[in-house]
């Protein structure tokens, strides 16, 4: 992913200004063409900032990718299969896109995000990037836009084909130690939408039923 940077002793940064100034993404972040792997710090070095901003050194910038949940992602062959805006899109409006927690950016920002996306596709994933004012996880892509083109779910089989296999965050704060238990009450108040993010588009209750 084009990660977030952890920006102890870290200079300031505003994406927003700088999509203003009408630098394109790539121009900083050029490591991204090439980039394969999901662990790849694809983050400005300092002699990309010192470009534009004299005298920034690598005491000033030390920006190093965050942990991400992903561990398997090639950027360089998804920009090769082009933008995804209307992709997720038309996900969203055939209503088969759903979020497992709308969080800051609910389905009608999303859409928003990737109507003015044009022919930029690293913001179809990484949105909010023209508003945001600080570097943040919320320009992560969500497991939704994954599945609009990787329908295939076997949880908890598939998961590892992008996550690193037994990772906690992997089980959602709603299935607590005695999940089972609760599920099975009927006191899990679950919605069927959200359960699809892990179990899948095609997912029905009478599969373990």
């Amino acid at each position: 992913m084009i990660l977030a940077a952890a920006l102890a002793e870290a200079v300031p940064f505003s994406h927003k200004l700088h999509v203003g100034l009408k630098v394109d993404c790539v121009t900083c972040h050029a490591r991204v063409l090439r980039s394969t792997k999901a662990a790849d710090n694809n983050l400005p070095a300092a002699a990309v900032c010192a470009r534009c901003h004299t005298g920034a050194n690598e005491k000033q910038v030390k920006a190093q990718p965050s942990p991400t949940r992903v561990a398997i992602f090639n950027h360089a062959l998804h920009l090769k299969l082009g933008n995804a805006a209307p992709v997720i899109a038309a996900a969203i409006d055939g209503k088969t896109y759903h979020l497992s927690s709308p969080g800051a950016h609910p389905l009608a920002k999303i859409r928003a995000y990737l109507a003015a996306a044009g022919g930029n596709a690293c913001v179809a994933c990484h949105r909010g990037v023209e508003d945001n004012e600080a570097v943040a996880h919320s320009l992560f892509p969500q497991m939704a836009d994954c599945l609009v083109c990787h329908p295939q779910i076997e949880a908890p089989f598939s998961c590892e084909l992008c996550h690193r296999a037994g990772e906690a965050f992997l089980k959602p704060a709603s299935h607590p130690p005695n999940y089972v238990d609760v599920h099975s009450s009927g006191k899990a108040n679950l919605d069927k939408p959200s359960c699809v993010i892990c179990h899948g588009q095609r997912f029905q209750c009478k599969g373990c039923h």
